[in-house]
């Protein structure tokens, strides 16, 4: 009996080996995520969408340099209607001319610098679905490593039941435990395997999302080496740095450059366009005669048009001022929210390995002597199994919500932060909130605190 008691803790108490390892500051890329960004940069039809908007808005720029297309006229004038009289009356004659339109000087290339723009403009929003790509494969990823965290966290929750069965077994068969405890026991393990099955469908779940990111098929398999403590956690990005990766902020400002040049064209469309004439007019057997003219277009409905075009314009370029201010403003304000989240979850991790989990696997070996001792009841070890259990999942959840947070932080993301989801681990069912002992209570209370402070804090 006491030998099989002295094997619970070797079996159980070894925790999945990211909680009990310090997370580096700048560890080394992971070698499967940065293979699953590779495939799902380089496959994703949206990000395919988007570099092909890309070039349809550089083939613009070329086009609006050029002149507009000359036109070529012909004609035939002609003497009376009884017969042709070309070559017999000097007012008779067929022409071919010429015409080549000419712009205002400066309108080609106001034009041309307002469609360059325009590729700024599909270059931010490429940049979106690139951060916005990138972002979900790390979610996924770091999903992924959560719920098979959980799944070896519950693997050691289930080798301690299956010993404390034995332990009741052996106890009852001597006459020093109840039948009680023997069938708590039993119970507890059954109720173990529904939560097997859940985190089986996460997992699942979790794959079908990072083989769609990467066009595979739902089922295709990825294996990980890696822990969630293992993925790396940059340095904090100060605001500055976040602006400078903010697509949507690129797009403003390139929407207000845009809108100057539109500006600058409009109050150029005041001024006429020119149109030069030449032809010739072939009289049969007399001398062919030749022209050559210059036509000006006459802006005189300018109060109703060209004025009111620069007006429009000007209201556009307050607008899009507006937004880049709008933006750049709500961009500090989630950056700022993500780097306090990022404080407070640094704290709570740092918290679960140097105290918390400490404690809790003190608490849990005692609990084990005394029942060891005939000092415990049955579910006083249950209470410390759920202390535990529930301090090594609310670790995990700190984990998997700092990286949610230094994801967003990256993405440069102006919506609230999205979370990074698991499973639900399973707790021995007791008597009622009582039951737990206050110091359990207390961190399993702190835990969904930390877990839940990123995603609720971005709500708006």
């Amino acid at each position: 009996m006491r030998a099989a008691l002295r094997l619970v803790p070797a079996l159980v108490l070894a925790a999945p080996a990211g909680a009990q390892v310090p997370l580096p500051e700048s560890p080394s890329p992971d070698p499967v995520l940065e293979g699953l960004l590779a495939e799902a940069l380089g496959a994703h039809p949206d990000l395919q969408k988007a570099e092909a908007a890309v070039r349809m808005e550089q083939e613009r720029v070329p086009q609006a340099g050029v002149l507009p297309d000359p036109s070529l006229s012909l004609g035939l004038q002609n003497d009376g209607f009884k017969e042709l009289m070309i070559g017999k009356m000097e007012t008779s004659y067929y022409s071919v001319a010429f015409t080549q339109p000419f712009p205002w000087p400066g309108k080609r290339g106001l034009r041309k610098e307002a469609a360059a723009l325009g590729v700024d403009l599909s270059e931010a929003s490429r940049r979106r679905v690139q951060l916005g790509l990138e972002a979900d494969v790390r979610r996924g990823y770091a999903a992924l490593l959560l719920v098979r965290d959980q799944k070896r966290l519950l693997d050691q929750q289930a080798v301690f039941l299956e010993q404390a069965e034995q332990l009741a077994r052996t106890r009852y068969e001597v006459g020093q435990g109840t039948q009680g405890d023997l069938l708590r026991a039993q119970l507890e393990r059954t109720r173990l395997q529904q939560s097997a099955w859940a985190l089986e469908a996460e997992e699942r779940t979790a794959l079908a999302v990072l083989n769609r990111l990467r066009q595979h098929e739902p089922a295709d398999p990825i294996a990980t080496a890696s822990l969630l403590a293992d993925l790396p956690e940059p340095a904090l990005l100060a605001p500055a740095d976040v602006e400078t990766l903010s697509p949507e902020l690129a797009g403003a400002r390139a929407g207000v450059r845009q809108t100057e040049k539109l500006l600058d064209l409009a109050k150029l469309d005041r001024r006429p366009d020119f149109a030069v004439t030449a032809g010739i007019m072939p009289r049969g057997s007399l001398e062919p005669m030749w022209q050559v003219g210059v036509s000006i277009s006459l802006p005189i409905y300018g109060r109703h048009k060209q004025q009111r075009a620069v007006a429009e314009h000007e209201h556009h370029r307050q607008g899009q001022g507006a937004e880049v201010e709008s933006v750049r403003t709500l961009l500090r304000q989630r950056t700022e929210e993500r780097a306090i989240q990022i404080q407070l979850l640094r704290r709570t991790r740092d918290l679960y390995r140097q105290g918390l989990l400490v404690q809790s696997e003190a608490a849990f070996k005692a609990a084990l002597a005394q029942y060891e001792g005939g000092r415990g009841a049955f579910l006083g070890a249950l209470e410390a199994l759920n202390g535990w259990v529930g301090d090594q999942g609310a670790y995990l959840q700190a984990l998997a919500q700092l990286q949610a947070q230094h994801i967003a932080l990256r993405e440069a993301a102006l919506g609230p932060t999205a979370p990074v989801t698991g499973g639900a681990l399973a707790s021995a069912s007791l008597t009622g909130a009582a039951a737990m002992p206050s110091a359990s209570r207390s961190a399993s209370a702190k835990a969904g605190q930390a877990s839940e402070a990123g995603p609720a804090s971005m709500k708006m």
